[in-house]
This record gives structure tokens, C-alpha cells and sequence, in this order.
């Protein structure tokens, strides 16, 4: 046997011997206090967590004007070479951070893995230390070492999450070769696996620690949005959770955007919105995308991951540090309807020259702050790139961490294939990645959005004590027998309100920056009561809202088979020319299915027009030629005198499995207009939810829904 092999087997007994002993702690004590048990397995790490503020940048930005009020905020650690594990210049080592978090008394300690060999192969800022072939030091003198510390058991009642290498696997998909943005050393190593087998690697290592959870980066919409990239780049994922001894276990999710500036959601336009003829997706800055913002990309990402196999539980963390783009410049509505180009960019809130622009964008400002289990699917709003690390030099720089000058940085370069041959969008006089950018920390403060008025500072003068007013008006605008939909009227605050907190019962489910919420999950037939409250930057709550009681659906919707269906809204308008709306089948059973046995039907009614119909598969992760759409009659039942029929050429579903998104629509032939509003299976949820007036067949006979 070789040395390097009993190397290996020694550390996973160690990480097994340091298991045992957090385990053996836990059942020793009767009655476990956070100090000195082991921390229990959770679905969402982040839930009702105390995370981790790093003093050493904490420092840094209370030294900033304005700093002081997110100087508190927890943010990842970032381990980017092999000495950061024993500390640098200014920087504690990883085992300081950990010891220091136990003395702050936190419960979440969040860590970004970063040092592949040939890594971030498309950005010269942010090349590492260890060469393309250098597969051996990284799991011998990197991941190792790390994952000895975080298996000590003084550290078993944290939660440690992980970020598992940036920008990696997404570059094997877009810049390996066939585009204009590949490059060589992408090709280089697409060719010989080695991020693949690195990554196998940290999460097959780091994921047999019990209280780590490892989530792996997966780019951000401008980058995986288009179905030419995203589907490729899971099975990419998958591919690399199934390397070197890893299996999809150990993997608690995905983060998005992270080290980005892609703005969490799009507020003044929808994909689906049209200009003179011309939709939102061919306007220049969407570019044919069907995803214009973060959210929207980390939920359809993760429908899609679960259908190529990954968990059904797994969440999704989106990087909000500085995603804000507020200040004077931020549109509050679309812009004008001269041209699809002039309502998009008039109204976007990511100002950026082109979504491509990633390094230290001028007028960006700090996002969202850290949020547990904001919106369905999402685990959290996360602090991936702490606010005022630079992103690269702007001008040649030696350094002894590897880094480059990648000409992104640079605010003269014209561009290239990656960011449509644009202006870069940099701020001057940047220092190398990581290294702390004054100017840059100090315009995304003052561009932040939510405002920052925070921690009892406000960089406009002032102390902010008022909470917002209760939020009223709270009502259910949809159930089915699994889920319940909310809206409330918002609530109003001497500075500004920044989001709602969820409660059902006397637990938060939720939080949101909208006055809307799903709450998925339930049980059928039971009656749930419901209170919302508002908060604001400055961390005050307002008032519940008075508490509504809302009974869901009786049983009957969940079926007799192993199958279910899940439905959302695609139409911002209930009275145009088109019905459109997304679909996807789920497998809750124990084998797969045979989807040539399957059907799907939507119910609805055309009032008057044209007798005969058009249909459309506008996406579909499966691929639209994989469906089959035919519109039916069905009598003079209310509201579904037809229905839209979805059948399934061939394949199968696996057990827990997904098809993933289906966005479907349909026309009348003379293009009339239809009225949703009472047709059987419409609803307004915008999230995907299980759906029980959408019928499931499965060898001709009802499976899932209850038929009109």
C-alpha cells in the first residue's frame, strides 16, 4: 500500500474517531447545552442560527465612515491558499476563527473552499498557488489539513458551512472550448478532470464530518440562465458530486452569484412582459435569457437539480453582499415603451455595463443582509464576499499569491467575448484580490438597498428606534392540500421597511421583501393560523398582524399514486391572448415511473373566440421535444370545458426525482383574449406549489388532483 493511501485511511479514521466522540458527548450529557454538545443535524443550517462575525474584517469596516452599522454582519471566511489555513498577514488562522467563534458564542460558522489547482481558469485575478496538475497537494496539504481541523470535537456544536470552489465547474461548462469566451487553460482542465476530481474529493472529505454542510458554487443567472448552459451545468455538477468517493448526500445545496453583482430580483419588469411585439427575453441586456434576476434562477436551478437526482431537500444560499444597487440611481418603474432596449435598461436595477462585468463594478452597493429561509427553496441571503475585498488589481501588481491582472479589472479595457466586447465597469486604483478596497467598501455603502440604517447608526445622521407599523390586510389568495398562499398590505416605517417575518403559530416559516408568501409543507385538511410582522434596517419589528386562520385542502388532491404535480403562474395578466404557466410532475415514491404511462391536464375555458388552439413548450429541463401538447374538450364543467393535455414520449422518473420545469402556454387560433380568473386549475402563485386542480394520469385513470 502505498504512503499517500495510508495517509488517506488514517484521516477518515480520525474523522470517524472525532465523530464518535461529539456523538459519544451528545449522549453522555442528559441534558445538552450548546457548549458542550454536538449539534444536531438540521434541514436548513441557517434556521434559528447565531453565525459567526470575522473580527478581523468586522474591524476593517467599522473603520470606514458609515462602516459601524454592518461592521456585525457574519460573512464567510475565506480559506484561498494553503497558508490561510495557518493564518496570514492581518488574517487569523482557520482554527482562530473557529476558537473564536465558540467565544462569541455562535452556532454557524461559514467557510469558502477555494484553492483548486488551475483554479478560476477564465480570471486572471483570481488565479491560485497550485498548478493544473497539482491534484495531489490540494487533497493532501489543503483539504485535508482542513478538514482535520473542523473535525475536532470542541467544534461539533457548530454548523460549518461550506462554499465549495467558485467559479470551477461553471467555467467546464461555458469556457472550455466552442465559445468566445474559452479559454486555454479551461480547456486544459475540462481535459484532465482535475476540478471534478477536487471537488469529489472536498465534499466526500469535509461531508463525512456530521455537523458540515457542503454547498457548491453554481454561478449566477448571466452566466447558467439560458437552458443551452444550465441543463449542461447539472449534469457538470452531478458529475463532480459522484467523483472520488462522493455521493449527492453530501451535498446540503447550492449558493448563486457568489462574489457577484446580480440583482436579487428584478422589481420593474418580467421576463414575460412584451414591447410593441417584442418580448422582454430579446431586449440586449436579457439576450434571450429566461432568467433576469437571482432568485428566480436559484429556484428554477434547483427544480432542475432535483430532477437530474440530486436530494429533494437540498437549499440554495444567493450572495447579497453587494447585489444592492440602490442610491439615487435605482429605477422605481420600468422604462419608457419606445423599445423592448429602452423599458429594459430604463428600468433594471443591476446597472451594470453588461451582466459579464464581474470585477469591483462601479456604483454597485451592499445588498440584502444575511436572511434565513427568505423564499421557497432559499436556505438563505448569504455574505459570500465580505463588502470591501477587492475582486482584482486594476493595474499590474506583483504578489505572492498567485494572482494576476485580469484586464476585467482594469476600467479602460474594452472587453472581450465573455461581456459582449463591453467597457468593464471597474473602479480605478483596486488592489489584488482580497486585499481590503477603501473606496469600493464606501460607494457600497452608499448604495446600498435596503438602505443601511442598522445596529443604531445611520450614515444620514441620526438614530433609528421606530419600528414599522403592523402589517394589515393579511389574507390566503391560495391552498391546495400541501400549501397555503398569503398577502398583506405593506406596512409603512419612518426610514424604510425592508421585509416580513412569517409565523405560523407562534414559529417563523419565512421571511420575505414582499408583501406576499407560500408557506408549503402541510398537512391536508388542517387548519393553520397565520401572523406576519414588518422589520426594518435597523433591526426593529413591528407588531403581528392580526392572525388569520386558514384550513388546506382535503386529502383528496394528494392522490392514490406515487406522483404529484406542481404548478405556477407564469402570466402577469389573467385577461391577454395567452395562457402560460410552468408545470412539473414529481416521483414521491420508492421506484421509478414509466412517464410513457403518464398525462398531465390543466383545466380551463376559452369563453368565446376560436374553437381550435395553438400550443407551446417554451422550456422545458426534460426538452420540449420530450412533450406532447394537445388541447381536449371536456364537457360543460365550470370553468374546464377543456383541458391542455401534457404527454411524455418515453423515459422514466426515479424515485424522489423531478422532471423539473415545464413552461408551457396556449392561444386560441384567432389570438382572442381568454379570462383566467375562473378557470379550474389557474392560480396565482408565482413559486412553484403543489397543485391539486391539475390532474395526473398514469395509465388512463386519476393519480394525483381532483378532476372539475
Amino acid at each position: 500500500m502505498s504512503t499517500r493511501g495510508t495517509i488517506k485511511q488514517g484521516l477518515r479514521r480520525r474523522l470517524a474517531a472525532a465523530s464518535a466522540l461529539a456523538m459519544g458527548a451528545a449522549l453522555a450529557v442528559a441534558i445538552p447545552t450548546t457548549a458542550d454538545a454536538a449539534a444536531a443535524r438540521v434541514d436548513n443550517p441557517y434556521v434559528g442560527a447565531k453565525a459567526y462575525v470575522n473580527p478581523d474584517w468586522s474591524a476593517l469596516a467599522a473603520a470606514e465612515p458609515g462602516g459601524a452599522a454592518i461592521a456585525n454582519t457574519p460573512a464567510f471566511v475565506w480559506m484561498d491558499r494553503i497558508a490561510a489555513i495557518e493564518g496570514t498577514e492581518g488574517k487569523r488562522s482557520l482554527r482562530g476563527h473557529l476558537d473564536t467563534a465558540l467565544a462569541q458564542g455562535a452556532d454557524l460558522f461559514q467557510v469558502v473552499i477555494y484553492d483548486l489547482p488551475g483554479r478560476d481558469c477564465a480570471a486572471l485575478a483570481s488565479h491560485g498557488e497550485l498548478g493544473p496538475t497539482e491534484i495531489d497537494r490540494y487533497k493532501d496539504e489543503y483539504i485535508d489539513p482542513i478538514a482535520a481541523i473542523l473535525a475536532d470535537p470542541k467544534y461539533a456544536n457548530l454548523r460549518i458551512v461550506t462554499l465549495i470552489e467558485p467559479d470551477s465547474l461553471p467555467n467546464i461548462v461555458t469556457n472550455a472550448g466552442g465559445t468566445a469566451g474559452s479559454t486555454e487553460d479551461c480547456a486544459t482542465m475540462k481535459a484532465n478532470g482535475n476540478y471534478e476530481k477536487g471537488i469529489g474529493y472536498a465534499l466526500h472529505t469535509l461531508g463525512a464530518i456530521p455537523n458540515v454542510y457542503n454547498y457548491i458554487d453554481a454561478a449566477h443567472h448571466g452566466w447558467l440562465g439560458w437552458d443551452t448552459n444550465m441543463a449542461p451545468a447539472g449534469l457538470e455538477f452531478k458529475k463532480a458530486a459522484t467523483s472520488e468517493g462522493a455521493t449527492v448526500n453530501d451535498v446540503a445545496g447550492f449558493i448563486v452569484n457568489t462574489a457577484n453583482y446580480s440583482a436579487l430580483k428584478e422589481p420593474n419588469f418580467k421576463i414575460t412582459d412584451s414591447v410593441n411585439g417584442t418580448t422582454v427575453r430579446q431586449s440586449k441586456w436579457v439576450d434571450w435569457n429566461y432568467y433576469t434576476d437571482e432568485l428566480t434562477f436559484a429556484q428554477a436551478l434547483r427544480t432542475q437539480l432535483v430532477g437530474q437526482g440530486f436530494n429533494s431537500n437540498i437549499g440554495m444560499l444567493i450572495d447579497t453582499a453587494r447585489n444592492g444597487w440602490g442610491g439615487p440611481d435605482r429605477p422605481t418603474s420600468a422604462g419608457p415603451l419606445t423599445s423592448v432596449d429602452a423599458y429594459v435598461n430604463g428600468g433594471r436595477v443591476d446597472r451594470r455595463i453588461h451582466a459579464g462585468n464581474w470585477c469591483n463594478q462601479s456604483g454597485a452597493g451592499i445588498g440584502e443582509r444575511p436572511t434565513a429561509a427568505p423564499e421557497a427553496g432559499i436556505d438563505a441571503y448569504v455574505w459570500a464576499k465580505p463588502p470591501g475585498e477587492s475582486d482584482g488589481n486594476s493595474e499590474p501588481e506583483e504578489n505572492d499569491e498567485g494572482k494576476g491582472w485580469d484586464r476585467m479589472c482594469d476600467p479602460t479595457y474594452e472587453g472581450n467575448g465573455r461581456n459582449g466586447n463591453s467597457k468593464t465597469g471597474a473602479l480605478p486604483n483596486a488592489p489584488v484580490a482580497g486585499h481590503w478596497f477603501s473606496a469600493q467598501f464606501q460607494e457600497l455603502v452608499r448604495n446600498a438597498y435596503p438602505p443601511i440604517d442598522g445596529s443604531g447608526e445611520n450614515p444620514g445622521g441620526g438614530t433609528d428606534t421606530q419600528a414599522p407599523t403592523a402589517p394589515t390586510g393579511l389574507t390566503s389568495t391560495a391552498k391546495t392540500s400541501s400549501s397555503v398562499s398569503l398577502s398583506w398590505t405593506a406596512s409603512t416605517d419612518n426610514k424604510a421597511v425592508t421585509g416580513y417575518d412569517v409565523y405560523r403559530g407562534t414559529t417563523k416559516v419565512g421571511s420575505t421583501t414582499t408583501t406576499s408568501y407560500t408557506d408549503t409543507g402541510l398537512s391536508a385538511s388542517t387548519a393553520y393560523s397565520y401572523t406576519v410582522k414588518a422589520k426594518d434596517a435597523a433591526g426593529n419589528v413591528s407588531a403581528a398582524s392580526s392572525a388569520l386562520s386558514v384550513t388546506t385542502s382535503a386529502g383528496g388532491g394528494t392522490g392514490t399514486g406515487s406522483l404529484k404535480v406542481q404548478y405556477k403562474n407564469n402570466d402577469s395578466s389573467a385577461t391577454d391572448n395567452q395562457i402560460r404557466f410552468g408545470l412539473q410532475l414529481v416521483n414521491t415514491g420508492s421506484t421509478a415511473v414509466d412517464l410513457s404511462t403518464v398525462k398531465l391536464r390543466y383545466w380551463f375555458t376559452p369563453e368565446s373566440g376560436s374553437s381550435t388552439f395553438g400550443t407551446s413548450c417554451d422550456y422545458a429541463v426534460l426538452g420540449c421535444g420530450k412533450l406532447s401538447l394537445a388541447v381536449k374538450t371536456n364537457g360543460s364543467a365550470a370553468g374546464a370545458s377543456h383541458y391542455l393535455e401534457v404527454s411524455f414520449g418515453s423515459g422514466t422518473l426515479a424515485a424522489g426525482a423531478s422532471t423539473g420545469e415545464m413552461q408551457l402556454r396556449l392561444n386560441k387560433s384567432d389570438w382572442s383574449n381568454f379570462n383566467e380568473a375562473d378557470d379550474y386549475s389557474h392560480g396565482t402563485g408565482t413559486s412553484f406549489a403543489d397543485a391539486s386542480k391539475v390532474g395526473v394520469y398514469t395509465a388512463g385513470a386519476l393519480s394525483w388532483g381532483t378532476a372539475p
